[in-house]
């Protein structure tokens, strides 16, 4: 039997090591952390539970497959329900925007309130679609260091669209040319930070993103988003996979030019057949593979921005908010620049996540659980013990003041998560939430593909390699990193 080792217990982990137990392989998943998940765990503060990294769930289609792949219901080990309300957004000019699921009643107050054409959203998110379909998915199911791919006619037509799709527009110059209000330009250049880029840099490819959420949904685990790392790990239990948490690897072990095997901390050797990173690719080779030089496109990548994290625990609830509200910043370029030269802005943009709004466990009854965030620079030495105190001072004036009611007197517990903690819990170079920006418009090419092209029997998945950050894209380098492994057995 094919033994084969996964380094990292991250979503994208958790996925490729089921669809390979699935078919046969002995896996064994070694995690650093008393805990599966990497950023898709949870944080516990007195009776506050928290989800401590992403808060967004879209494309479930893409969860059930790994538990189809095995033969199993997805719905024996996760649900989720579809959400009426995508997200709440506020601006300091007194505006404000509940985007709803439903096209026709967001389209009415786009014209009502912001002076957009009555087709301004739905001739938005059909182009959207339309790119998506064209492209999006050829490129996120593919391999890209496989000749294969590059002799698919889907492909070759692809690259023949990028240009027809705003590959060398960025995405403000798309959204600026589409919506007449500055507020719904923002509202869908917001769409960069999914991947952690600059709207202002990123390419207006990315515009195929709002498909993703305001066409297919956005939709809400059952029990939390812990639930989607608690319900892979049922699944890889149920298939025979051994999972080692408190193992930090420190080494994967090569030969000739081939895998064959890890070393952990404590000293201990294990021979592999194979072994799949699940860790940030910067850190596999500068700490598992030193004597491995990486890929001389990594250099020309540029980090993702970072997140700083409030866990609030609050003995108030907030009606007029939703699971996901968003308060801009007045000048979204200026945030962006200071992002980029590793500084943070006078006026941020914050994000609130409010998971008890449908998960009531994760709150005493009358109080509710705030995730609240607002995008930052990786960790460059910044002394961030002192800006906890700045941004939460500047996060509660700003909500104060839109909220018009107190905020900060009803926090009564509070956890953080800094960029430099970010690095340490989940092994992400500098704090990067998504590896590698795509602020150049050829990241899509850069990235570390998910098969060593020199080491035999080494791969990568997970946000920071091929095809991206986020949970979708995650998971489908799980899916392309099984295919190629299986593609190699016959």
């Amino acid at each position: 039997m094919s033994k084969t080792a996964i380094v990292g217990s991250g979503i994208a982990g958790l996925a490729v090591a089921a669809r390979l137990a699935a078919e046969g392989h002995e896996v064994t998943v070694f995690e650093k952390n008393e805990f599966p998940g990497g950023k898709l765990s949870e944080i516990r503060s007195g009776d506050f539970r928290f989800d401590a990294g992403p808060s967004l769930f879209t494309m479930p289609k893409w969860l059930d497959e790994v538990f189809e792949s095995a033969g199993k219901n997805p719905r024996d080990y996760f649900d989720f329900e579809r959400l009426n309300v995508l997200c709440n957004y506020y601006w300091q000019n007194g505006k404000s925007l509940r985007f709803y699921a439903d096209w026709d009643l967001t389209s009415k107050a786009m014209v009502s309130r912001f002076g957009e054409r009555e087709s301004a959203l739905s001739d938005y998110l059909l182009r959207s679609e339309k790119k998506y379909q064209s492209v999006g998915e050829i490129f996120l199911k593919k391999p890209m260091n496989a000749l294969s791919t590059w002799w698919n006619m889907q492909v070759v037509k692809a690259l023949f669209k990028l240009p027809r799709y705003d590959m060398f527009k960025t995405l403000h110059q798309v959204n600026q040319k589409h919506f007449k209000s500055p507020e719904m330009v923002q509202l869908f250049n917001r769409y960069a930070t999914y991947n952690g880029s600059d709207p202002f840099r990123t390419s207006g490819m990315f515009s195929m993103i709002p498909h993703i959420e305001l066409n297919l949904g956005a939709y809400a685990p059952k029990g939390g988003m812990i639930e989607i790392t608690h319900s892979l790990v049922r699944l890889g239990k149920d298939l025979g996979i051994q999972y080692r948490f408190s193992s930090e690897v420190t080494k994967i072990t090569t030969r000739s030019g081939s895998c064959t095997g890890i070393e952990l901390s404590n000293g201990e050797k294990i021979s592999f057949d194979r072994v799949v990173s699940n860790m940030d690719v910067n850190l596999t080779y500068s700490r598992l593979l030193p004597e491995i030089s990486p890929p001389k496109k990594l250099n020309f990548e540029e980090r993702s921005s970072s997140g700083f994290i409030f866990y609030w625990g609050m003995n108030k609830v907030f009606p007029e908010l939703d699971v996901h509200n968003i308060f801009f910043s007045s000048d979204y370029r200026e945030e962006f620049k200071a992002i980029q030269s590793g500084r943070i802005a006078d006026d941020l943009t914050v994000y609130i996540n409010i998971s008890s709004k449908y998960h009531s466990a994760d709150a005493p009854e009358g109080m509710e659980n705030w995730f609240v965030m607002v995008n930052v620079p990786v960790d460059t030495g910044q002394d961030w013990t002192e800006y906890r105190k700045l941004l939460k001072t500047k996060i509660l004036k700003r909500l104060e003041s839109d909220l018009g009611t107190s905020v900060g007197g009803h926090i009564i517990t509070e956890e953080v998560l800094d960029p430099r903690m970010l690095s340490k819990r989940t092994m992400s170079a500098d704090g990067a939430l998504y590896g590698s920006s795509s602020n150049n418009k050829w990241a899509a090419f850069l990235r570390q593909s998910n098969r060593h092209s020199k080491v035999r029997n080494l791969y990568f998945c997970g946000g920071s390699v091929h095809p991206g950050g986020g949970i979708p894209l995650c998971l489908s380098s799980a899916e392309i990193v099984a295919d190629i492994i299986r593609g190699e057995k016959k």
